[in-house]
């Protein structure tokens, strides 16, 4: 098992909301005000002193900060004065109750949840979840899942409606998700090994990849990085683990049918999704499909996934395989080298990729000369020699791709034409 990490440090303060003092308007008396189990107003006295003094508030703060409390029914505090949803009250269903509904529920060869898991360090298991959804939360609430926001999908600082790498993990999430659940598999282990299987991504795509091997023996790929070194803080199962460590097809093949089933959804999800982003960009048009991509699953998002997807779905379910039956295959083939040749390899986005190896590796180069400018806990942890120059790529690694930009232009007085720019509609 990897070697666990220390857990990274919380932010050190969090600035408190507040809201203004000041009487609430008569609509938002009778909207927003606090009742009690009587239906009364709660009383705000007091709680204008504690919202002192920060200017005349506007309606819509006055109205939000008078539901700081709610309305009280039988003992229980409820979201809105109205509430009337309601349930039998009974028993819940426990974490040891929905495992045997696995025993049941679950297709022959599907990953069983098993208490608090198989992990590096023992932890006592949850009452209410089992262990894959706990390490889905854990992954889905980490810093380093959230920075996929700011990390290139395919193009460097994406327009407003192109991929990040974070709504890339989301739509693999969503593609995997779709596929266990109809096969009968664990769907919070795919969603698990889903979410998490590019946190290990380096700043501008793949080619950070390349620029950070040279600092490590053995090299440095994303989906094994991910799994070894930056979701080593969380203490995952050793099934979540290996379904990041190996949903790359150039790596060895999963150990768990949802880790396969997430290495297809990876490559349905970004094939489709990265044509649709370069469509928008102008950088391909949807008549320059290959004829059996068309043929096959057509030329929109929606038909090419639900194609791949059922695809998924029906050789599973005749063979008991996880992949695609020969035409539909060939299909997603066919369609991921005309990415390759028209999007990821084409002149601009090589020179695109030039420049961010060249800015990551100067920026990794810098931290090792003046380790001084790493984080105090990731220097203490480093020592020295080949420790800080893990610790800088660790760190490098971990940027947003304008956090990369910025240091190098603070710390290096990067040449401003050297920066990655994006995409260039001039292809």
């Amino acid at each position: 098992m990897p070697t666990r990490l220390q857990a990274p440090q919380a932010s050190a303060s969090q600035e408190q909301d507040r809201a203004a003092p000041g009487d609430p308007t008569d609509r938002e008396q009778d909207w927003a005000a606090p009742r009690d189990s009587t239906g009364q107003e709660q009383d705000w006295t007091g709680q204008e002193q504690d919202w002192a003094a920060s200017g005349d508030p506007t309606d819509r703060e006055r109205g939000w900060a008078a539901t700081m409390r709610s309305s009280t029914v039988g003992g229980v505090e409820v979201a809105h004065r109205d509430s009337r949803a309601r349930v039998e009250p009974g028993p819940v269903l426990s974490r040891r109750d929905r495992e045997e509904l696995e025993a049941i529920g679950l297709r022959s060869g599907a990953t069983r949840s098993s208490g608090a898991g198989r992990r590096a360090v023992e932890e006592a298991p949850d009452p209410n979840r089992t262990c894959f959804e706990r390490d889905r939360d854990r992954i889905l609430h980490t810093a380093a899942f959230r920075r996929l926001a700011g990390k290139t999908q395919v193009f460097v600082f994406p327009e407003d409606h192109q991929r990040t790498r974070l709504t890339h993990a989301l739509e693999v999430a969503q593609v995997a998700r779709s596929v266990a659940r109809a096969l009968r598999l664990n769907v919070a282990l795919t969603e698990a090994i889903a979410l998490g299987h590019d946190c290990g991504h380096g700043p501008g795509g793949h080619a950070s990849e390349d620029a950070l091997s040279p600092f490590l023996e053995g090299g440095f790929d994303h989906a094994v990085w991910g799994a070894e070194v930056t979701m080593a803080p969380l203490n995952l199962c050793a099934e979540t683990l290996d379904g990041i460590r190996n949903h790359s097809w150039s790596r060895p093949a999963p150990a768990t049918p949802e880790g396969e089933v997430v290495s297809w959804a990876d490559r349905i999800a970004y094939v489709c999704h990265d044509f649709e982003d370069a469509v928008e960009a102008q950088v391909v048009r949807t008549d320059q499909l290959p004829d059996r991509v068309v043929e096959i699953c057509g030329r929109s998002r929606r038909t090419q996934l639900a194609a791949f997807v059922n695809a998924m779905i029906d050789a599973t379910e005749h063979t008991g395989l996880i992949g695609m039956a020969g035409e539909p295959a060939a299909a997603l083939a066919d369609f991921r080298a005309f990415n390759y040749k028209h999007i990821y390899l084409r002149p601009n986005s090589r020179r695109q990729a030039s420049h961010v190896i060249d800015m990551l590796r100067a920026l990794v180069d810098h931290l090792c000369a003046r380790p001084d400018r790493l984080p105090a806990l990731r220097l203490e942890r480093a020592g020295d020699g080949e420790g800080i120059r893990r610790a800088a790529v660790e760190w490098v690694a971990g940027m947003t791709d304008r956090y990369a930009v910025r240091s190098a232009r603070q710390w290096l007085d990067y040449d401003p034409a050297r920066v990655p720019r994006g995409v260039d509609l001039d292809t």
